[in-house]
């Protein structure tokens, strides 16, 4: 109702219209900010109406302002009764460190406490942080379980949770952690999760964690800028590296910075050896790398101190360079939204750019695959058809040029022990990759064989520089390549009267008819699909030369070919054979059958009602994007390994976890050892923390008034501490007065007193006094005789 009040008579377009409280809206405006960016404007209003939003967004875009503004305004001022109750999980240490600097200014006027939890600081200074009961909770996965076990800490108070960088939460394997932490959190919380890509794993995670949530897309179109302009070259593997040198040294300008994207960290290690040896400066940043070499890397290139940045789909995912004017695709992308990924950081905020992709024959079926994603027609580039447009043309590299620069690379490689090395490792890693990338759709596999690239001509780059002889040069080499011996190897020598070459003359005499058939059908499709193949002779019908002995031969050979084959292969009838077990498989008993779909799957998805541009499913069906790893294990991972186990006497899972101890936690799930080493407890023995204080601390102000003894409460953990005789709003301080630590030195000397048997020593010690006191008392009033004799002595 406050927000529908503070919406009244304001500018729209703004945080005015947001219908924020005084104390954020003051923030913001001290922030300096007067204009919410895209995404804020769409996902701080669905945030405040109490939804679980997963939103898309690219690093810089404003995102952390999206979660902290509707947390603010949901928890208000500090509350001493409860504990936590936003928690923002940062996949790094130097985000998380952002992330809190940039709550303590924006929300400066609130009032709220914040408490962070990073490995690598003393774990003793963040027990106390969550002693001093915080709102908010910054923390990285890790550190968190190891904490929240060490104290038992329930979250049960929490009600805002946020994933930041979700995408790198999962791709740094922080699943085990976050599914822990979300085992301890209360069932009615509200969930933000912000990515840059949307892997499956994080999508299963989404529909698994999160309530109906809304997905906010502002990461990529899914149209190419009118500004970019495409080029494709169709080379093979092994002469990639010599193309991609001549287009750095002639093609791209001096000084324009180009980005070079390859499959593994060891094509960024080889190729950036290799180009810096040939004078062309430049760098490489992969996942592996060290961060401290990462930042060196990036402001190197930032600088313009090189040229050419070599990075991997891992590595660049989170790299913003505004300034970009080429990509190369070294390594053509298995997806088309890959490469939408991959071109997109060029020709931004009205610049122009050029994307190259070297295309191997093996990876002709992708590029047909990223057509059809795009909506285009794959234009290849045609001999003697004039200068077409550069945009979108495939078309093939002059071998005089890709000559000259393999040349140059084949002498240092077998020079230089370490290049022949890095090579050698690079194409391991190549076949590894080409072995675990997922495969092109049927329909593409079909279109890139029946498509003929023989016939295709040089690129439009590079036609204008190079003459006739080349495209001659070009049709020599394709007839040569595409040379087939129509003599099977049996009929090698056709004078030979051995038995094989007979039957195989006698064979093809008799199928004649047929090969004419089959020879005429393929070169019909040749002429439907792409035309006659320039350069490749005309096929001809094969005459077959025998004399009159040969034939005579050949019908003897005949008829014991006829009746030797006629007794191992029997003829399919319509009954039996190959044709009645293709009936087989397609027959379908009805009364067991069942489909996959229902049968009116269509007419429901089709009269289906869905809000707000579509179901989540429907919505992330389409935005997706899976990174492949650019290290060996993490090409492999999605791969299930097992391996078996001679005590269950089955096959598990292999996943690098089996030596190492467990422990069931409260939530019921098992987690390393190393979790639980019990420093909660020895802290609290050295601040002087006993069971009586923890159990107040557990103890929640729900449950009613405060216990003096049994067992430790399970409430909030240790994160709403108060004495017995303080008021509900006050917190007890830990930090003891000068009366309070002598109060307790005094009880625990009484207490040993009292276990060394203390009061019967002092109840004889008594005694004795008394005795002496009457003594002495009657020695006074009538001295003794001995007393009188000492006198007189």
């Amino acid at each position: 109702m406050v927000r529908a009040q503070n919406k009244k008579k304001k500018k729209s377009g703004g945080f005015q219209s947001m219908g924020l409280s005084y104390p954020v809206f003051k923030g913001i405006m001290k922030k300096g900010y007067k204009v919410p960016t895209p995404i804020q404007r769409k996902t701080i209003p669905v945030i405040l109406d109490g939804k679980d939003v997963v939103a898309m967004a690219r690093t810089g875009s404003g995102k952390t302002a999206c979660f902290l503004i509707p947390m603010f305004e949901r928890l208000k001022t500090h509350s001493a009764q409860t504990g936590a109750r936003a928690l923002i999980l940062s996949p790094t240490r130097e985000l998380a460190l952002q992330t809190m600097k940039f709550t303590k200014e924006l929300g400066k006027f609130t009032g709220l406490r914040t408490a962070l939890i990073l490995g690598g600081d003393k774990m003793e200074d963040q027990f106390a942080a969550l002693h001093e009961n915080p709102d908010i909770i910054i923390a990285t996965p890790g550190r968190l379980v190891h904490v929240a076990v060490e104290m038992n800490l329930k979250l049960q108070s929490v009600e805002y949770v946020v994933f930041d960088e979700a995408d790198r939460l999962f791709e740094m394997g922080f699943a085990e952690q976050l599914q822990e932490i979300i085992g301890r959190l209360p069932g009615g919380h509200q969930t933000v999760l912000f990515s840059a890509t949307l892997p499956k794993l994080l999508v299963e995670f989404a529909r698994a964690g999160l309530t109906e949530p809304v997905l906010i897309r502002l990461d990529v179109d899914a149209k190419l800028n009118e500004q970019l302009k495409t080029s494709f070259f169709l080379v093979r593997e092994d002469t990639k590296a010599a193309v991609l040198l001549h287009l750095l040294r002639t093609v791209v300008r001096p000084q324009d910075q180009t980005v070079v994207f390859v499959a593994t960290k060891h094509h960024a290690e080889y190729l950036s050896e290799l180009l810096t040896t040939q004078g062309v400066s430049c760098t490489h940043i992969y996942s592996a790398l060290d961060q401290t070499a990462r930042k060196i890397n990036l402001a190197k290139f930032t600088h313009n101190k090189c040229s050419a940045l070599i990075v991997t789909d891992l590595a660049a995912r989170g790299l913003d360079i505004p300034l970009l004017d080429n990509v190369i695709n070294y390594s053509f992308p298995a997806k088309g939204k890959l490469f939408l990924h991959r071109v997109g950081r060029v020709a931004r905020a009205g610049r122009s750019g050029t994307a190259y992709s070297l295309v191997a024959p093996d990876e002709v079926p992708y590029l047909l695959d990223l057509h059809l994603f795009l909506g285009r027609a794959l234009t290849p580039a045609r001999p003697h058809e004039g200068s077409l447009g550069v945009d979108g043309v495939l078309g093939r590299v002059p071998q005089s040029v890709v000559d000259d620069e393999e040349s140059g690379l084949q002498s240092i490689l077998t020079s230089s022990l370490e290049l022949g090395g890095l090579s050698r490792v690079a194409d391991n890693a190549q076949q590894q990759y080409v072995r675990s990338r997922p495969a092109p759709s049927p329909e593409s596999i079909k279109r890139a064989k029946e498509l003929d690239l023989t016939g295709l001509g040089l690129h439009p780059l590079f036609s204008s520089r190079f003459e006739e002889k080349e495209l001659q040069r070009l049709k020599l080499v394709d007839s040569i390549k595409n040379y087939r011996s129509r003599a099977t190897i049996f009929e090698i020598n056709a004078s030979s009267r051995d038995l094989s070459s007979q039957v195989m003359r006698a064979k093809r005499q008799k199928d004649h008819k047929a090969i004419a058939s089959f020879q005429q059908g393929r070169r019909g499709r040749q002429e439907d699909t792409a035309g006659p193949a320039p350069g490749c002779p005309a096929p001809q019908e094969e005459k077959p030369e025998e004399d009159e002995e040969e034939e005579a031969a050949g019908k003897s050979i005949e008829e014991v070919f006829t009746e030797v084959m006629g007794r191992k292969r029997q003829q399919p009838g319509p009954e039996g054979g190959a044709k009645r077990r293709r009936e087989e498989a397609r027959h379908r008993d009805l009364e067991f059958y069942v489909p996959y779909r229902p049968k009116d799957f269509d007419s429901e998805r089709g009269l289906s009602i869905s809000g707000d541009g579509g179901a989540f499913e429907q919505q992330v069906a389409g935005a997706v994007l899976d990174l492949m790893g650019d290290e060996a294990q993490n090409l492999t991972r999605g791969r299930q390994q097992l391996k078996w186990d001679r005590k269950k006497k089955q096959f598990v899972g292999q996943s690098g976890q089996e030596d190492k101890k467990k422990i069931k936690t409260e939530s019921g799930r098992y987690i390393s050892s190393s979790y639980k080493r019990d420093l909660y407890q020895k802290w609290k023995q050295k601040q002087k923390i006993d069971d009586r204080d923890s159990e107040e601390e557990g103890t929640s102000h729900q449950r009613g008034p405060e216990r003096r003894g049994g067992k430790r409460g399970r409430g909030q953990g240790a994160a709403q501490p108060r004495s017995p005789g303080a008021p509900a709003g006050r917190v007890r301080s830990e930090l003891k007065t000068k009366q309070q630590i002598l109060k307790q030195r005094r009880r625990a000397q009484k207490l040993r007193f009292l276990q060394r048997g203390g009061l019967k020593q002092l109840s004889a010690r008594n005694r004795r006094r008394a005795q002496e006191l009457q003594r002495g008392a009657f020695g006074r009033g009538a001295p003794s005789k001995k007393g009188k004799m000492r006198k007189r002595m």
